[in-house]
């Protein structure tokens, strides 16, 4: 029968497969694929299922899978998918790879990478930082950016198809495990909730924002080859899956993080992200993306316990499938937006803290930080960390920086989303602007003024690393000079370690 594959998992178990001889295969099994390393390569065996979602159940769906896999992965990782490799059964009845005989079934051939490489055991590991996560949110949006657009998926009725296939996936696995009022309650907000945003989401898709994206970018699908984050093993068994909102796609690593306690990593993702591609606009999806992204992994689980013989292990993925369910329903809960703003001279520590504060302010992924040294850099036509030269910081390049400040500042937090604006605010008028933005649409308000000593500035500045703003030491001496006026902000001494900062922006904040 095609699809017994227990003759071809055993075959593969075994070293001899690939022409070796007293090596370990080491097996690794999801609930669609059996994977078997050994040495540099990476074999992986889609299994015969159907879900409804999915469905593998003929070798030639599987052929056809392997093909796309490898076509699709390409895109993002071309020098880890080397082809598509057959299990044959020989005249003799013996099994080989590739070759003359009968067509067994098929497998993805790989390159095989130090798995201690996979971001998701770099989180274990407390490996992830700042640096890598921007680097991240870099790669996804360049992917996205070249990633080729489509007419005919997402939208409303896509993302509304989407939450109705969990229903019916909980429906399938969820039952008598799972609390059911909880999973009604989860399906009933989730398309209450996405309605919506049905206009939101209907405009995003005629404005190209749906895209052949990766589909399932979570920290396990992510490492780094050659020092630089990689994406891989994209979704291949359904358009449906993959055609999809570039922030949709986004959420599920966002999501990830989070349901990791990394909410902070998360949120320096997501404004890199955000800071690159300028998707203000639709900052009001994130939540319920995030929440779609999670009840996903909550049927997944469901799922993989079923093919579990130890009840032991059945058990640990039904109590993570119900810490998925509680992050999904806690997504869709209501935030009321805030706006806080977060000054100093250079050196004062004023963009770390407003980085340190954001996970902590509002819905998932936290706040969105408007940076006004990103936003210089994005309307000269250039990445944040690139440096400007004079003609970077005219008066007329900053009075159109401040004024986008205040623009997005305003589209954000129409969205429902909180917003931290991180600038100097060196004058009065500034900070009167920022103010009224925030009085105008009726929100919260709150300004932050950090200072610290000179030489303690000087030295934070001359120590910077991979840092949007382009401040040295000749700066920080000129702004001391400058009339900041009446500063009528929270004034706190950020002269101490991050910690005590961060503390006492904590008690000022109520957080």
């Amino acid at each position: 029968m095609e699809n017994d594959q227990l003759p071809v998992v055993e075959f593969l178990s075994k070293p001899e497969a690939y022409g070796e001889h007293g090596l370990t295969v080491e097996r690794v099994e999801t609930h669609i694929s059996e994977i078997f390393l050994i040495k540099d390569r990476a074999y992986k065996l889609k299994r015969a299922v159907r879900f409804p979602y999915l469905d593998f159940d003929t070798r030639e769906k599987r052929r056809i899978a392997c093909e796309a896999e490898v076509t699709i992965n390409r895109r993002t990782a071309p020098q880890l998918y080397l082809g598509v490799k057959a299990v044959v059964r020989r005249e003799d009845g013996k099994l080989a790879l590739d070759g003359e005989g009968e067509v067994l079934d098929w497998l993805v051939e790989m390159v095989r990478f130090d798995q201690n490489y996979l971001f998701d055991r770099l989180a274990l590991k407390g490996s992830l930082d700042r640096r890598i996560m921007e680097e991240l949110g870099d790669v996804i949006a360049t992917f996205h950016g070249l990633a080729e657009p489509v007419s005919k998926a997402g939208g409303l009725a896509g993302l509304a198809m989407i939450a109705d296939n969990n229903a019916a996936c909980f429906a399938q696995f969820g039952v008598g495990i799972l609390d059911a009022e909880k999973v009604a309650h989860l399906n009933q907000e989730l398309k209450r909730q996405i309605n919506g945003l049905g206009p939101i989401l209907d405009a995003r898709k005629q404005n190209g924002q749906v895209r052949h994206c990766h589909g399932e970018l979570h920290l396990r699908n992510i490492c780094l080859l050659d020092g630089r984050p990689t994406l891989f093993d994209a979704i291949e068994f359904s358009r449906d899956f993959s055609d999809i909102d570039v922030l949709y796609d986004l959420a599920f690593l966002l999501m990830d993080l989070d349901h990791r306690d990394l909410r902070g990593l998360a949120n320096v993702c997501f404004n890199r992200y955000m800071d690159l591609t300028g998707e203000g606009e639709a900052l009001g999806c994130m939540p319920i993306f995030m929440a779609v992204r999670a009840s996903i992994r909550s049927h997944v689980a469901l799922a993989a316990a079923q093919n579990l013989s130890d009840p032991s292990g059945a058990q640990a993925l039904h109590n993570e499938a119900a810490q998925y369910l509680e992050m999904a329903i806690g997504y869709l809960e209501s935030h009321s937006p805030r706006l806080i703003a977060v000054g100093g001279l250079s050196g004062s520590g004023k963009s770390h803290a407003a980085r340190e504060i954001a996970s902590l302010i509002g819905c998932a992924p936290g706040a969105r930080v408007l940076r006004s040294d990103v936003l210089r850099k994005r309307l000269m036509g250039c990445h944040p960390l690139d440096r400007l030269g004079p003609e970077g910081y005219t008066p007329d390049v900053t009075s159109k920086t401040f004024q986008t400040l205040y623009a997005e500042v305003e589209t954000a937090l129409k969205t429902g989303h909180s917003v931290i604006a991180d600038a100097v605010f060196s004058n009065t008028e500034q900070r009167d602007a920022i103010a009224r933005v925030a009085e105008k649409l009726g929100v919260p308000f709150q300004g932050l003024w950090l200072e610290a000593p000179l030489e303690v500035m000087v030295q934070r500045v001359t120590d910077r690393k991979a840092n949007a703003s382009d401040a040295k030491a000749d700066i920080v001496q000129l702004q001391t000079g400058y009339n900041l006026g009446d500063i009528s902000w929270s004034r706190i001494d950020s002269s101490g370690t991050r910690r005590e900062t961060l503390g006492k922006l904590s008690s000022v904040l109520g957080i």
